[in-house]
């Protein structure tokens, strides 16, 4: 098993080969293109290379913004972002001069909406249900309205734009779109691609380059929402082999078993903090013997 030490201590390679970047995409390419441009200026610096870049939720390539990137063995956790709530900030076009009613109007988008993904998108085109948590009108100038978005994954805000103007009267598009959050990660601490750049071109020459240390974070931050289970090291031992995670070998941990039939997504850490798993709660954390977690993904 791969011991990486207490997640905030550890060196700058080990942060590159198990850590995350909130990236501020640029406009122009594609979220893929992104991560292989990151994943290609990462992989020359790191002896041996490293596993891959994974992102956590595509973005069109006009689109800007928020794009947490997975470095390394953290590409295994980027199930963690599928049902992670996204922020935007949009402008809607208006078609026509904006209605009185355009703030009351908009407040009934909130809650379950029906939409269809568009032509071009990479999935099936079937009518699905999408969570709007808040859609506030930012600002009005002439027929541009500026909004923000929280809504849940996989929501389309061109379409959403689209909607709103066929249920303003006016009709409408989407102009400019930018992510201001994903999940946890939100548009306060991001880091553009020159940053990352010039960092790791500084850090060739300084073996502790503090602009790199504050760019790559270590992966676990990006399990903060995830409820956590902190087991033994010699069940964490176990845990790398393949084996689920047994009572004995839990220490503590952030839930407890309440007879429900979903099962949650968990993270097992060792005592210093360190991930070991994703896994599904299987059995009482509390309890004295059994299955607490299955394995998901091995992240060591």
């Amino acid at each position: 098993m791969v011991d990486r030490g207490a997640p905030d201590d550890r060196s700058i390679p080990d942060r590159l080969e198990f850590g995350v970047v909130n990236l501020d995409k640029p406009p122009g390419p594609s979220a893929h293109q992104v991560a292989a441009w990151v994943r290609d200026m990462v992989d020359d610096r790191v002896p041996g290379g490293i596993d891959g870049v994974a992102h956590a939720g595509t973005l069109d390539p006009k689109v800007t913004g928020c794009l947490p990137l997975l470095l390394g063995d953290a590409t295994r956790m980027a199930q963690v972002f599928d049902d992670a709530v996204k922020e935007y900030v949009a402008v809607l076009e208006l078609h026509g001069r904006a209605p009185a009613a355009l703030e009351s109007v908009a407040a009934e988008f909130e809650g379950p909406i029906y939409q269809k993904p568009p032509r071009k998108s990479a999935v099936k085109r079937q009518l699905r249900v999408r969570e709007i948590h808040d859609l506030d009108v930012l600002e009005i100038e002439d027929r541009r309205v500026l909004l923000r978005v929280r809504c849940e994954s996989g929501t389309y805000i061109r379409k959403l734009c689209h909607d709103l103007g066929l249920a303003l009267g006016t009709g409408a598009h989407m102009g400019h779109l930018r992510r201001t959050a994903t999940g946890e990660f939100d548009d306060r601490d991001l880091v553009t691609l020159e940053d990352l750049t010039d960092a790791l071109a500084w850090w060739a020459e300084d073996d502790d380059s503090e602009p790199l240390r504050e760019f790559v974070q270590p992966a676990e931050h990006a399990l903060d929402p995830v409820p956590g289970v902190t087991i033994a090291p010699s069940a964490a031992a176990q845990v790398a082999e393949g084996a689920p995670v047994y009572a004995p070998g839990v220490i503590e941990s952030d839930l407890a078993a309440d007879g429900a039939t979903d099962r949650p997504l968990v993270a097992c850490y060792t005592p210093n903090g360190s991930a070991i798993c994703l896994g599904r709660l299987a059995g009482d954390p509390d309890g004295e013997s059994g299955t607490v977690v299955e394995l998901e993904r091995v992240l060591v």
